[in-house]
């Protein structure tokens, strides 16, 4: 029996920018990913099938050998933790910042900081480097209310273009860290499946490459 191979997708924006390395890697989907309401789709190839998630739970499906591989935003490992993957390639797609965010104009106050952010790990790990003491406050979205509403002084989010924080009154202060899609590798599958896998690396960092080419 021939062995077969899972790949994990973010959905959204990732989803929409992998789809072209992949087809430039010679793994095309059998059908329209974006209009379909299906969660596993097969490929060109028998052996290859493509699985569309959260882009949050990527990590955990391909750490625990759900999937074999998969594409994720460093954002989503960062929290993640990486435990159990390989990240064998910078996809360079779906570029952004994670950043604290804060009111225009408006101070860091003395003593302990209020922090909003989905990004607990980070924001933890952050604060700690830079030797300040926070109180950490999950949020699901709409981040930038915590400030406006005095839930927090300041945020750690995702900022691409910085409009939706200035619609809404606020600044990108510090960065954290560049943001892109990376491919990500259960290090059991590379043990297992190595013959299988590694055409799979070569093909999409070939394409980045003509990708990055392009653009410059």
């Amino acid at each position: 029996m021939s062995q077969q191979l899972t790949i994990a997708l973010s959905k959204g924006r990732i989803l929409e920018e992998t789809i072209p390395l992949l087809r430039a890697a010679g793994i095309e989907p059998a059908e329209d990913i974006k209009s379909s309401r299906k969660l596993i789709f097969d490929t060109n190839r028998d052996d290859v099938k493509l699985v569309v998630i959260r882009a949050t739970d990527v990590p955990t499906y391909v750490a625990h050998g759900a999937a074999d591989l998969g594409v994720s935003g460093k954002d989503v490992l960062l929290e993640y933790g990486g435990h159990g993957l390989y990240e064998p390639l910078d996809l360079k797609i779906s570029q952004c910042r994670l950043m604290t965010a804060g009111r225009v104009g408006i101070p860091e106050p003395q003593g302990r900081l209020r922090v909003a952010t989905k990004f607990v790990d980070i924001a933890k790990r952050y604060y700690a480097d830079q030797g300040r003491q926070v109180d950490i406050i999950k949020l699901y979205g709409a981040m930038e209310l915590a400030p406006i509403l005095d839930l927090a002084d300041r945020i750690v989010d995702i900022v691409d273009t910085g409009r939706t924080l200035k619609a809404n009154g606020l600044e990108p202060l510090e960065l954290i860290t560049e943001v892109s899609a990376r491919l990500v590798v259960c290090k059991a599958s590379m043990k297992m499946k190595h013959a299988l896998i590694k055409p799979i690396i070569n093909g999409l960092e070939a394409a980045v490459t003509r990708s990055t080419q392009v653009a410059g």
